[in-house]
C-alpha cells in the first residue's frame, strides 16, 4: 500500500455539477469547484461511528 502522506485532489462531477474532493492523512473534504468551504470528514470520526453526527453538526453550523 502507498501510504497518505501529502494531500490528493480530484474533481467529481456530481448531477452535472463540478465538485474538487481532497483526501489527507487527517480526512477527507468535498466542495463545489472554485469553493472553499465544504462538508469536511475526519478519519477518527469515520472509524468511531461519529461521522453521521460530525457531518450533521456542520450542516447545522454552516446554516447560520
Amino acid at each position: 500500500m502507498t501510504p497518505l502522506d501529502k494531500p490528493l485532489k480530484r474533481e467529481i462531477q456530481i448531477d452535472g455539477v463540478a465538485y474538487t474532493l481532497v483526501l489527507d492523512p487527517q480526512g477527507l473534504k468535498l466542495a463545489e469547484k472554485g469553493h472553499r468551504r465544504g462538508v469536511e470528514l475526519y478519519w477518527k470520526d469515520l472509524v468511531s461511528g461519529d461521522a453521521a453526527l460530525a457531518t450533521a453538526l456542520q450542516a447545522s453550523l454552516e446554516a447560520d
